[in-house]
């Protein structure tokens, strides 16, 4: 006869078993870490919002090519037929983030979200722009907005070489689908360094409860920042002695693009405001904003009422149902949580890498993490 405590560690054990076969990688939360009060969506990733999909293409060649691409796209039909609302919020400029200035002034995306390395922006809008001319329907499309952000991964990756292909960047967004999303040295987060330990690509998500509208938001990184890691509330990078201009070497310069997607109905403004929130996620996991960091969002809603058709049919008005500012604040904080979560998510995910030059960066020591948890 099974005790009350070997049921519920063999309850827990199946729990783990279902978590680690689901996803295929082990997380935070895996581990017992607990982010804000919301519960995640099924995957606890960007992909609990209905229609969102995620791609990747990895590039890992010889001991010098560490990069990749991801995108994300924020339904499965023709994106640039369908428009979806959007918007933009720089929490630190220091980047290359392309297509800015037309979401800001219409309040739409139009184009997969592609993210990768600093010098191949210019090849992730050439991709996008193929993908989207290759769709029957835009037969007569002059002009396309594509949507491209990048971290800078050239410790680790021979970024001058500028391995990212168009063909690349369509094959990730081929690629994407629903359901799991991969993390850490995947994609765009092949090369990328974190805390100083290696990062990657992340993700998260939360459900809010049904008083609350049932929404879910969705969240993926891109980590490729510095300062004093905090993991729920502990002083990781403090206690490791890893931390942002310790003894004047360290250096917390770097980037995080950072995607957010939402099915709730919102409009372009308040999208915004969504965005804003995520960079105070970023600020919970210990992240500054330096001078030399590109902290950048790209929020959307893929609520099918709001979307924008390319062709108006001589519509001279629209009409929508948007979330009234006074209900707000329950999709601000499940941006702020998916996003502090995503984040860690990225570092728990990475491994090892050793890549151009030599250069080694070291996954963060999980087991050094669960003794300061005790």
């Amino acid at each position: 006869m099974m005790t009350c405590i070997s049921k519920s560690f063999y309850a827990l054990a199946c729990a783990l078993l279902i978590t680690f076969s689901s996803h295929g990688q082990e997380r935070a939360r895996d581990y017992g870490f607990t982010f804000g009060v919301m519960s995640p969506g099924e995957w606890n990733a960007i992909t609990d919002v209905d229609g969102v999909m995620v791609g990747h293409q990895t590039l890992v060649k010889g001991d010098s090519v560490r990069t990749g691409v991801t995108a994300v796209l924020p339904h499965g039909g023709n994106i640039f037929q369908e428009k979806v609302p959007g918007a933009v919020y720089v929490g630190n400029g220091f980047g290359k983030l392309a297509g800015t200035t037309q979401v800001e002034e219409l309040g739409n995306i139009e184009t997969p979200i592609v993210l990768t390395n600093t010098l191949s922006v210019a090849a992730g809008i050439e991709g996008v722009i193929d993908y989207t001319l290759a769709h029957p329907e835009n037969a007569h499309v002059r002009s396309v907005n594509a949507v491209v952000g990048e971290t800078n991964d050239g410790y680790l990756n021979d970024i001058r070489g500028r391995h990212v292909r168009p063909s690349d960047v369509v094959a990730a967004i081929q690629s994407a689908q629903s359901g799991n999303v991969e993390e850490g040295n995947v994609g765009a987060g092949t090369g990328t360094i974190c805390f100083g330990f290696k990062g990657g690509i992340g993700t998260a998500s939360r459900k809010l409860p049904a008083e609350m509208g049932g929404y879910t938001v969705g969240v993926l990184v891109q980590t490729n920042f510095g300062g004093v890691l905090q993991i729920d509330g502990l002083p990781v990078g403090k206690e490791l002695g890893q931390y942002a201009f310790k003894n004047q070497l360290e250096s917390a310069d770097g980037s995080c693009m950072i995607v957010v997607a939402t099915d709730a109905p919102v409009h372009a403004r308040n999208l915004k405001r969504i965005a804003k929130r995520a960079i105070m996620g970023l600020a919970k996991t210990g992240g500054i904003a330096s001078n030399g960091s590109g902290d950048y969002v790209v929020a959307f809603s893929t609520a099918e009422g709001l979307r924008v058709p390319y062709d108006s049919n001589g519509e001279e008005r629209l009409s929508m149902e948007v979330v009234n500012n006074d209900y707000m604040s329950g999709l601000f904080l499940a941006t702020i949580e998916a996003t502090e979560e995503a984040i860690i998510n990225s570092l728990f995910a990475a491994e090892n890498m050793k890549g151009s030059q030599g250069h080694e960066v070291n996954a963060l020591p999980i087991e050094k993490v669960l003794e300061m948890k005790k």
